[in-house]
Parts: C-alpha cells; structure tokens; sequence
C-alpha cells in the first residue's frame, strides 16, 4: 500500500493547522465527522465465446475490498478548515490458473503476476467560505466531464484542486484541475490517458509510449436547478495537448398523475483535438423514461458523428445514456438505441429487491477504408437485493449479467456477483 506524498502532506499539514486552533473552534471539525468502513466482496467471470484455441478463452477473479472514508467538519470562523482521508485496499481470495485478467478487478507485477494484495491511502484537504468549499489531494469528481468509475473492486481516484460553490441559489458549479489518476486495479498515480474506440485505431490501453496521455485535466461544470422538474448544465473539459469537451445537457421530469411521470433526459458534447490529436467527436444522446407505480420503462438513442468516437478519461464513466456495463457504443459514426425495464419489487412486499434489464444495438460502426461498417449488441441484467431488518440488516447483494456480441470488441459473456455491507464509525 503506498500513501501518496501530496495527500500526505496536505492532510499532515491541515490536521496541523486545525489541532492548532482554540478546541472551541474545533468542536464543528469534530461533531460533524463521518467516518464508515464500507466491505465489498466481488466475484467476476468472463467467457471469451470467440477466442482462438490459442487465446484464453476464460478470465475469473474473486477479491475482497475494504474501503475506509473518513470526513471531517469544518472549524469554525470565516475560512472552515477540514481534512477528508481515505484508505482502501483490496485482497486476490482467487485468481491464476490462466484466468486472471478480468478487466480491471485485480492488478498484476512486472511479471503479469497478481499480488496476494493491494491498496492506497488518500486525504484532501478542505477550505470552505460561506457555500465554497476548495479541496486539494485526492479526490473523486462525479461531473459530466469526469466521473470517478466505481465499477470494481475499488474506485478509481485522482489528484488535483476542486473548487464547488453553491453560493447562488440552485446554482452548482465546479470548478479546478487534476494532474494525476489511481486506477482502480492500480497503487500508481500515472498520467491521464484516454478512452477512444474509434475504428481506426484503439488508444483504450495506457501505456508510457502513448502520446494520447496528459499531466493536466483543466475542468469547468455548471448546473441550474430551474424549479422542481427541470435542470439543464453546461460543463467544460480540456486533457491538455489531446482534447477539449463542451457538454451542454437538460433533464425535465413531467408529472403525469400519481405515481407516473415522464422524464426526458438530453444530452450533447462536442470534442476536438488540443494538439494534434486528431479526435474529432459530435455525439448526441437522449433517454425518455415513463414511470408507472413500481416499474419504469425507458426508450434511448445516441449517435457518433466526427471523424472519431468520444473521448474520455481511461476508465472514468462518460456521459453517455448508452454507456452500459461492459460497452459504451460510442465508435466512429456508431448509432445505438437502447430499450430499458426496471422493477421495485416494494410494489409486490419485497421492499429492498430490484430488478433492471435492459437491451442495447449499435449499427453504423467504422470499421476502417473499404470495410463493411460494424454491428454490436449487449443485453445486461441487474438484480439487487438489500436486507432490510435482522441481523443482516443494510447487507447488499447484487447480480449482473451481460452478453456481449461485437464486431470490435468479439462476443463474451459475463457475470458480476457483488456483496457489500457498509459499518457506520461515526
């Protein structure tokens, strides 16, 4: 487990300067801490269905993870003072016999070994005035432009400035930079790198050679709440020397009666080369969600357009309504609908049991000069159960199937069985 030095600096340093003050102006730092140890138990398998006899065709993985966060209040006076930490680590209970590799879930050495074990440590610290709060070391932005993925065992987390202002009534905005990332199979802070499937050249894979990869995230994100049932944001991304992304989206909910709505939710970005790149991206998408008591049924389409496919940072979740649980439909000229069901099983006395299915089919996809254009599919399903009294009580279990048929990618088959309990400590 390595510890950051920036992280540990700043927190060192804020944990200081807070000790410092009068305990009178601590008492806040210290009555508004939260702290919760979070358990999750992940098991992944993969079927490769089309792999050559000489590939593997398997990749199975089973681990441990324990993720600690801890955050602190803020100190009393003009400028609050508080330190956010973290630490998390993850443990191989299975992986070998020429099934690792399942994507991301466990690392491996120089040697393509996986270690028995791995981790990190974090912390930010924290300056608020009035609504604005300034943080500084690691963090993990959920904003259109850049979304900590935490799909896996751990997530995934980077280092930088953030600064949030809700000053402005129904107003957010964000604003700052990141210089680092900690993916989630990862101990390393490396460089940015991005994801871009685009048909003509795959940059998906970081590596130190890549010239698609960048020290610098510079980011701008606003939101607007206009009453009760519409949002609408414009955000702003620049990986500096490879790419630069305006989005603008809006999400208007309609009531309808009791118990159904309609809700409608729009996106589009627009991405071009900072450098010489050459990304080139105009991609719309949009999902119209009906909900009827206890079920709701959604309808979504997105299109490529530019001469590539959407950037974004490596593993991060973009912002995309197709961006599922293994593709995200975003190739060169790539056009993709998606048809949804969910179910709250409350409505039949199982309160704590969900249901979510769904189907997604990308067409139009370039696949290179003089080539026939590509196809994919992918079909997930998703069921959830949390225990809602007894001794179990908050104990999460979750299933997640996909299948997976591509001209890019190949077909495979994958399940995903997630236990999670999260132990409050303060």
């Amino acid at each position: 487990m390595k510890f950051n030095p920036l992280a540990r600096s700043i927190s060192l340093g804020t944990l200081a300067m807070a000790m410092s003050l009068p305990l009178v102006a601590q008492a806040a730092f210290i009555e508004d801490s939260k702290a919760s140890l979070e358990l999750r138990n992940f098991y992944m398998n993969r079927d490769f269905r089309d792999a050559p006899s000489t590939s593997q065709s398997k990749a199975e993985e089973w681990a441990q993870g324990f993720l600690l966060k801890y955050e602190s209040g803020f100190t009393e006076g003009t400028v609050g003072v508080g330190v956010d930490a973290y630490g998390f680590t993850g443990f191989k209970l299975d992986s070998g016999g020429g099934t690792s590799g399942t994507g991301l879930l466990l690392p491996k050495d120089n040697k393509g070994d996986v270690p028995s074990s791995y981790g990190e440590l974090g912390a930010a610290a924290k300056f608020r005035i009035s609504e604005t709060t300034l943080r500084a070391g690691t963090l993990m932005p959920k904003l259109p432009v850049v979304s900590s993925g935490d799909a896996r065992l751990l997530p995934q987390t980077f280092q930088g400035v953030q600064l949030t202002s809700l000053d402005v009534n129904n107003l957010t905005l964000n604003a700052g930079q990141l210089e680092r990332d900690n993916q989630r199979n990862s101990t390393n802070n490396e460089a940015m790198a991005i994801s871009l499937h685009n048909g003509k050249r795959d940059t998906s894979e970081y590596t130190k050679s890549n010239p698609n990869v960048s020290n610098k995230f510079n980011f701008f994100s606003g939101s607007y709440n206009w009453n009760d049932q519409l949002t609408t944001g414009y955000h702003y991304g620049q990986l500096a020397d490879v790419y630069k992304q305006h989005i603008v989206n809006g999400v208007y909910t309609l009531p309808i009666a009791e118990g159904q709505s309609l809700r409608a939710d729009l996106r589009y970005a627009k991405t071009s080369e900072d450098g010489n790149s050459g990304i080139d991206n105009n991609a719309i998408s949009g999902m119209l969600t009906y909900k009827l008591g206890y079920n709701s049924f959604g309808l979504g389409y997105q299109k490529m357009s530019g001469d590539t496919g959407y950037a974004y940072l490596l593993l991060s979740d973009p912002h995309l309504v197709n961006y599922v649980q293994i593709r995200d439909f975003a190739a060169t000229d790539e056009k993709s609908w998606q048809a949804r069901y969910d179910y709250n099983f409350a409505g039949l006395g199982i309160p704590g049991l969900n249901l979510m299915t769904r189907y997604v089919n990308g067409s139009n996809i370039y696949m290179g000069a003089n080539k026939s254009r590509g196809n994919e599919w992918e079909r997930d399903t998703d069921i959830s159960y949390v225990f809602q009294d007894g001794a179990l009580k908050n104990l999460g279990v979750k299933w997640r199937n996909s299948t997976v048929r591509s001209d890019l990618s190949g077909q495979m088959d994958e399940n995903r069985l997630i236990v999670s309990y999260t132990i409050p400590l303060l």
